[in-house]
Parts: C-alpha cells; sequence; structure tokens
C-alpha cells in the first residue's frame, strides 16, 4: 500500500488511500505493529489532503469577478 510518496500524491489518490487504511484499521485486520505503521501513513495521507485542500481554497478565493458578477480571470496567489 506504500507505493507512491505522499507528497507526489494528488488529492484523489491521497483519500482514496487514507479510505483504505481507515477500513484496515477499523476492520482490525492487521497486527499492532503494522497498525502504528498504517497509522502514521494515514496522518501523512490526512496531511496532504488538507494541504491540497487549502491550494484549492486558496485557488478559488483568487478569482476575480467582472462588474457583472461573471469570472474574469485570477490574481497570482503572491498578489496581494
Amino acid at each position: 500500500m506504500a507505493g507512491k510518496q505522499v507528497g507526489e500524491m494528488s488529492f484523489e489518490e491521497a483519500l482514496g488511500e487514507l479510505e483504505a487504511v481507515v477500513g484496515r484499521l477499523e476492520r482490525g485486520e492487521v497486527a499492532l505493529e503494522d497498525s502504528i505503521a498504517l497509522y502514521e501513513r494515514g496522518a501523512a495521507l490526512k496531511a496532504r489532503c488538507e494541504a491540497k485542500l487549502a491550494e484549492a481554497e486558496e485557488k478559488v478565493a483568487k478569482i476575480t469577478l467582472s462588474a457583472d458578477g461573471q469570472p474574469a480571470g485570477t490574481v497570482p496567489l503572491d498578489a496581494d
């Protein structure tokens, strides 16, 4: 299950693996030591999902609207 590095995953990949990890932990189908490793991976996957969501929210917040309320473009993320 630990194939791809968490930092390289898309939101969808991380969420899918996180759901699988949670399912395995809930079913108790792994030994205690493996459960600890799975929990650590799950925590990293959760953090990745939160980071990707924050990025998306920031991008949406930077969308500019025209005078009539229609999307007119975006503002660079580093613009104040």
